[in-house]
């Protein structure tokens, strides 16, 4: 049961007493710093419990915030291992109430998640594992595949207004190599275009290479020159040097003179 409502104090009973309790102590003294000390202390008594009193709520209600929010310091420094995916872990902010990112968190919103543990292959060395962190750099077009499946494709095919235009910030993030696990759809998980790429496509950096490539691959004109001229050597040919060429430029003129003549 709650305590009775006590009867208010006597406000002027106690500030007689103060006062009464003021000259015994002070009674003959001629102090004047000891006199003024000792009727602080008494005067200002009940100031210095309230203050006290204060101070002690304000105590219990941060050891009461401290017991509601357990988590609110670790959460931030929330991850997950190499072969889980973080759609696949619940998130700790989410599951205290204090998640302010919405579907732009790269963690899981769903609390039945919990149940769906996902459990490491005893079999294999996560240490061998893709790190997830890791971004498109250094993958080739299969696992760029397969992790734009993973991440996206349920989720894409299950859209009834689903387009088939690949979503420009998909493409610039692969195109500039920061795609990776952790990468998020800047649309959220209501974006209509698709999150892989089209049978075919050549990214630009691929583009460049081949054309790099090709250029590379190709030969000079010199080049050219001398491989078609090292094909003749091996037939009857005249050479051509200097009186050759003047032997031959005079026949030629010869027969341009007879045929004018005609």
């Amino acid at each position: 049961m709650p305590p009775k409502n006590q009867p208010p104090k006597n406000k002027k009973a106690d500030e007689k007493k103060k006062q009464e309790a003021l000259k015994d102590r002070t009674f003959g003294l001629k102090n004047k710093k000891l006199r003024a000390q000792i009727e602080k202390n008494i005067l200002g008594g009940s100031s210095t419990q309230h203050q006290q009193k204060k101070k002690n709520e304000d105590d219990d209600l941060k050891d009461m915030s401290k017991i509601f929010k357990p988590v609110a310091k670790t959460s931030t420094q929330q991850n997950v291992s190499a072969d889980v995916d973080p759609k696949s872990v619940l998130c700790v902010f989410f599951k205290q109430g204090m998640c302010t990112k919405g579907n732009k968190c790269k963690f899981s919103h769903d609390l039945s998640i919990q149940q769906k543990t996902a459990k490491k292959n005893l079999y294999v060395d996560s240490r061998s594992l893709p790190n997830e962190e890791e971004t498109n750099e250094n993958w080739d077009e299969k696992t760029l595949e397969d992790v734009a499946e993973k991440k996206h494709g349920e989720k894409d095919r299950k859209r009834p207004n689903q387009t088939d235009i690949v979503c420009k910030y998909f493409l610039e993030a692969v195109e500039n190599s920061k795609y990776g696990w952790f990468w998020e759809c800047p649309n959220g998980d209501g974006c209509i275009y698709r999150h892989a790429l089209p049978k075919g496509y050549v990214l630009k950096k691929d583009r460049k290479k081949m054309e790099e490539q090709t250029r590379l691959s190709k030969i000079s004109l010199e080049e050219f020159i001398e491989k078609e001229r090292s094909k003749l050597l091996d037939k009857e040919l005249t050479k051509v040097t200097f009186d050759t060429f003047i032997t031959w430029k005079k026949k030629k003129m010869k027969e341009k003179s007879n045929n004018n003549c005609k």
